[in-house]
């Protein structure tokens, strides 16, 4: 995989992956796009979705919506490196399993999920979950 970041003005600069899409970044703490910590963070929430969404339907479970909150805790000083993450789900669907749904997430951030796994080397990654 490959990716190149273009410096366009200021401190925003352009994300292309290889796929040919592209993102703004805002280095300038997210005023005129995300973050390249907030991309970071939606990269994680966005991965683990794939396999909570896809890990409940290969199990059976009828899930209509599933939204990842994050919530991060991070140093207060240089490098503002994230010390933990909570990746929070809200699930909807048709008579969801709890304990599948419990496994599904579990096994997301302990064997699946390759954006939260390279974060847990230093980060303490943990999660949540409701059936709404």
């Amino acid at each position: 995989m490959q990716a190149q970041v273009k410096w366009v003005d200021g401190f925003q600069f352009i994300g292309e992956s290889q796929s040919g899409h592209s993102i703004v970044m805002d280095g300038n703490g997210g005023k005129m796009a995300p973050s390249p910590m907030e991309m970071v963070l939606m990269a994680a929430g966005g991965c683990s979705s794939v396999d909570v969404v896809d890990g409940l339907k290969n199990t059976g479970q009828n899930v209509k919506t599933c939204v990842a909150k994050l919530t991060t805790e991070r140093r207060d000083t240089a490098p503002k490196v994230f010390t933990a993450i909570n990746i929070h789900f809200e699930l909807t669907g048709e008579q969801l399993d709890e304990e599948q749904v419990e496994k599904v997430v579990s096994e997301s951030l302990e064997k699946y999920c390759s954006v939260c796994l390279m974060l847990g080397a230093g980060v303490t990654m943990t999660h949540s979950w409701s059936i709404i």
